[in-house]
């Protein structure tokens, strides 16, 4: 099925292609789009982005959730999937949150595109779209974003390891934000229980 990442949006206006290239040319980077013959460049469902070489590095495809399509399909699928996830305060804002998503943009990404700078491509793409609709963001074996793209839903597997910019609602109702170390257990099981590690660096 291949690895994803998402971009979950409140707004869904048409993304031109040349928006993606002007964001990748700040950037200093290049990328070739192929696009479906037809659809246009301002108004499209799927695309493919390979680098200068021509190595295939992801497909991005836009879903507008409305009854009866594959996004209000995947908003359902999410809010099941998060129930066994921590932590508990994460699961309860992410479920009201859904409700305000009308466009998912899925990257599934393939081999290539970890390899050299290839991700860099991948990252401005993603936050080019992600200016443009707002929301939150998704990664497989991951997990879920705020809106200021900060993590705050462990879907990690259990030999994650590194620093990581994570966010836990405080007694306020806002976000409080830190870096943890994946790796380190008793972090694991503060962030699990919604509190900010001991041991984190706040930001």
């Amino acid at each position: 099925m291949g690895y994803y990442i998402r971009v979950l949006g409140t707004s869904d206006p048409n993304i031109h292609i040349e928006e993606l290239i002007s964001g990748l040319t700040r950037e200093g980077l290049t990328a070739i789009f192929d696009i479906d013959h037809n659809e246009s460049e301002s108004d499209w469902t799927m695309i493919g982005v390979s680098n200068s070489n021509g190595d295939d590095l992801m497909q991005i495809e836009r879903n507008p959730v409305v009854e009866g399509e594959l996004g209000k399909d995947e908003i359902e699928e999410f809010k099941d999937d998060i129930k066994g996830y921590k932590p508990n305060s994460a699961v309860k804002w992410l479920d009201k949150y859904f409700d305000t998503v009308n466009v998912i943009y899925a990257f599934q990404l393939l081999d290539a595109s970890m390899e050299d700078d290839n991700f860099r491509i991948v990252s401005s793409i993603q936050s080019t779209i992600w200016n443009k609709v707002g929301g939150i963001l998704q990664a497989d074996n991951e997990g879920f974003s705020n809106e200021d793209g900060y993590h705050i839903l462990w879907q990690f597997s259990d030999d994650a390891t590194g620093d990581w910019n994570m966010a836990v609602k405080n007694f306020f109702g806002n976000w409080t934000n830190f870096t943890m170390d994946l790796g380190d257990q008793k972090q694991r099981e503060e962030f699990w229980a919604g509190n900010v590690p001991k041991k984190a660096t706040k930001l």
